[in-house]
């Protein structure tokens, strides 16, 4: 299972909420090369990337960038490689 079945798991299972998940994104120039995005800030997930609030601003994010989803309780997906 990869980033967007996870994060679509979250959004549309009732036992889960994807507002409260935290993903961690490649983000170049960050530091450590490392942003956090917050599951509330997600508007839309496409089918090869994810739509995110920034300020005034929407942007996609390819899913590819993702390197890890966590939850309140527990990281539910990581990238492995």
């Amino acid at each position: 299972m990869g980033p967007r079945e996870v994060l679509n798991k979250l959004k549309w299972h009732p036992d889960f909420e994807l507002n409260d998940a935290d993903i961690t994104i490649l983000h170049r120039g960050a530091p450590g090369d490392r942003r956090t995005i917050q599951g509330e800030d997600i508007l839309d997930l496409g089918k090869g990337f994810m739509i995110v609030r920034r300020g005034r601003e929407e942007v996609k994010i390819p899913y590819h960038r993702v390197l890890k989803i966590n939850t309140p309780a527990e990281t539910v997906w990581q990238e492995t490689g």
